[in-house]
This record gives C-alpha cells, sequence and structure tokens, in this order.
C-alpha cells in the first residue's frame, strides 16, 4: 500500500507530506509524493515557484529542485513526476492524479488544500478533485501547523531532527 501526497512545492504540500511521512513510518507503508507538470509551461512553472521570473522551462531543472524539497522535508518519502500537455486544466491534473493514485495502490492521499473537500469549492482546484475519490482515504492538510496527535507529532520530531542532523 501506498500513501500518495498530490505535491506542488506550496507550503501546504510540504507539511501534508511531512504529515504522510510520519503515517507511513507509523503504519509502515510507503510514501509517494507526486507532481503532475505541464509540458514547457514556464507560467505554470512559475506561478508554483519551480522557476524563477525569466528562467527558461527546463524538466530536468523542474523535477530535481521538488525532488530535492521532498528529500529535504520527508527523506523516506519517493518523488516522482508526471507530464501533462502544456495547457492542461485542473481537471486533467486531478484525474492524472487519480489514475496513479489507483496505479499505486494507494491507501491515504494527503492533500495540501484550503478548499479540497469543502461543500463550496472552487472549480480550479486539483485538491477538490483529487479528493472527492473514493477510492482511498483522504487527509486533508488545511494549515502549516503541526498535528494534533501526540504519535504523529513525536514522529515528525524524529522526521526534523534527522533532516537537522543530515
Amino acid at each position: 500500500m501506498t500513501l500518495l501526497v498530490p505535491y506542488d512545492g506550496s507550503e501546504l504540500a510540504d507539511t501534508a507530506t511531512v504529515r504522510a511521512a510520519s503515517f507511513g513510518e507509523i503504519l509502515d507503508e510507503r510514501v509517494l509524493a507526486v507532481t503532475v507538470v505541464p509540458r514547457d509551461n514556464a507560467r505554470y512553472a512559475r506561478s508554483h515557484e519551480w522557476l524563477a521570473d525569466g528562467e527558461a522551462f527546463h524538466l530536468d531543472t523542474v523535477a530535481e529542485r521538488l525532488r530535492r524539497r521532498v528529500a529535504e522535508i520527508a527523506p523516506t518519502a519517493e518523488f516522482r513526476y508526471d507530464l501533462v500537455d502544456r495547457n492542461a486544466p485542473p481537471g486533467t491534473i486531478s484525474k492524472r492524479l487519480r489514475r496513479i493514485a489507483a496505479d499505486e495502490d494507494t491507501s491515504m492521499l494527503f492533500v495540501g488544500s484550503e478548499n479540497a473537500g469543502r461543500l463550496t469549492r472552487s472549480v480550479a482546484s486539483v485538491g477538490s478533485g483529487v479528493a472527492a475519490d473514493a477510492g482511498y482515504d483522504v487527509v486533508i492538510v488545511r494549515q502549516a501547523r503541526p498535528a494534533a496527535s501526540t504519535a504523529v507529532r513525536a514522529v515528525e520530531g524524529e522526521l526534523e531532527d534527522g533532516v537537522d542532523a543530515g
């Protein structure tokens, strides 16, 4: 089984990744952070701060920056990216993430989103589309703060200590 995190490099995605790594440690499950990248779309990459202003789009650069960030915040997590068309709408990105979740035998999905799962949601929200799938449990991380659970907090502390020491 896999704990899956749709990862876009945002603060909430970072928190969701750390939370997934904590659960992965407790449950002894694989953690996979996945980024869906629109092919050759520098504007999209800049809007997600994967590239600096004026920096040309290079897939290897974007992928390596995301991979490094995931490794920094959750060293035990795996990272992968998947490509979609340059101007893919959020619905396409959500569908791709749901397909990856099914292919990876996902038991829990950790999504960092301020609006995923709410009754009133943005049509453009990737998180909402992924959280709507009934094939796995969903943990929605809406605030970048420590977990409430004592066990999860303890594991997150151990993970952070490992990052600080490494």
